[in-house]
């Protein structure tokens, strides 16, 4: 009779074991159809002994079928959102209730070219601006908030944008989303800065002969009857020498302001550069400051002639055999020539044999009113404006000019030009 038991025993925990292997088995594959977000097949299917199996299993698969028909419309939505705001002008930016980015057209990654993809990413990785963010979220709440301005950090980069905002419902309805329209402002407050500094520049530049031209005018004024004839001299002489150069400086702006304007008036022709430096380099030779120079001319007898404003050229290479002969002592040696680096290019370069130019200071000689050594160019002269001048009519021969400390001490500028100009 034990024996009897024992083995019915048994046989029922064998049979409850394959019961619950069964349905352990049939749970696996329900899991695994909600994983993969597919129904669960029929002949997948066994019902593990459980009646409310297929009830269930129906259920499953009603609302994996139902997820992913949301799943298809929403991307089926942003898709066309993509398609109709894609190529806007404007940027457009669209992110969920947890600031995940589920739009950014091409102009938005344009704004941010470090990060192409931004699709899926977390708006708080792009966008280094608590501001920003705070109006993303006050956007997403439904508040009406005007049009504002933000600065953002992208890595290293600093841009400035201007948003307007608007809650959107999420395509399945259950959340609210936001809607971005941005424009880029990093442009336009750049040239704002340049445009600040140059007439804070431009101010202080002017300010300073006038300053020095009214201080002597009043005291000759005031003291004219008692002053000495051999002082009175002296005061008009300065007063003369700092009128010349306030009109320098007012020269060099007008030259400026017409390279800068949409008609320079450059007349291009053919110009032999042999005989054009052999004849500047003369004119220099015959001035006080060219005197005590060795100015040299190298330009091989094969070189051919290029394209270029000769009136215009006069003045680059003008200004830069001038400021060689300015700022090395005397008996330095200065050469000016060309030598042909491609077919269709040549290099013009001016080099001396000075002290140089520190080289943190070398990417910034071609900015207006930028001086090596503060009061460097007042002393001598200088504007501050000749090699933006320069810089400015290389440019319009479609070339570039650049600064190089010599191996062998001193400075040589170099003008790179296209032989032929483009139509």
């Amino acid at each position: 009779m034990t024996v009897l038991l024992s083995a019915l025993l048994t046989a029922a925990l064998l049979g409850l074991l394959w019961v619950l292997r069964r349905q352990n088995r049939a749970l696996q594959h329900l899991r695994e159809a909600v994983r993969r977000g597919q129904p669960l097949l029929r002949e997948e299917s066994s019902d593990g002994g459980l009646p409310a199996w297929p009830a269930l299993t129906e259920t499953v698969n009603q609302l994996i079928t139902d997820n992913s028909a949301l799943r298809q419309q929403r991307t089926d939505q942003l898709a066309q959102l993509e398609a109709t705001l894609g190529n806007l002008r404007e940027a457009v930016l669209i992110v969920d209730e947890s600031n995940y980015i589920h739009l950014a057209n091409r102009a938005l990654r344009e704004i941010f070219p470090g990060t192409r993809d931004l699709v899926n990413l977390r708006l708080e990785l792009i966008v280094r601006s608590g501001p920003f963010l705070d109006y993303v979220r006050a956007t997403r709440a439904g508040k009406e908030l005007p049009r504002e301005e933000f600065e953002i950090i992208d890595g290293s980069n600093l841009h400035w944008i201007e948003a307007s905002g608007a809650p959107i419902p999420s395509p399945d309805g259950k959340s609210q989303w936001a809607l971005f329209v941005i424009h880029d402002l990093t442009s336009q407050r750049k040239l704002e800065r340049v445009r600040r500094d140059f007439v804070a520049n431009a101010s202080h530049e002017l300010r300073t002969p006038l300053s020095i031209i009214k201080g002597y005018i009043e005291t000759l004024v005031d003291g004219h009857e008692t002053m000495a004839l051999e002082d009175r001299a002296k005061f008009l002489k300065t007063i003369q020498r700092h009128s010349d150069r306030l009109k320098s400086i007012i020269d060099d702006l007008l030259v400026l302001s017409r390279l800068e304007s949409a008609t320079p008036g450059l007349k291009f022709a053919p110009l032999t550069l042999a005989p054009f430096f052999h004849g500047l380099a003369e004119e220099y030779r015959r001035r006080p400051a060219g005197a005590d120079h060795d100015i040299v001319v190298n330009v091989p007898a094969e070189m051919g002639p290029v394209e270029a404003d000769s009136d215009k050229l006069t003045q680059v290479f003008g200004n830069l055999l001038e400021n060689a002969l300015k700022y090395t002592p005397k008996g330095s040696r200065v050469e000016i020539g060309a030598q042909a680096t491609m077919e269709d290019e040549i290099e013009c370069y001016v080099r001396d044999n000075g002290t140089g130019i520190p080289a943190e200071d070398l990417p910034h000689i071609f900015e207006r009113f930028f001086r090596v050594e503060k009061g460097r160019s007042r002393e001598t002269g200088g504007t501050g404006l000749g090699l933006s001048i320069v810089k400015h009519i290389v440019q319009l021969h479609g070339g570039r000019v650049w600064a190089e400390n010599r191996e062998s001490g001193g400075l040589a500028i170099l003008v790179r030009l296209p032989r032929v100009q483009k139509a």
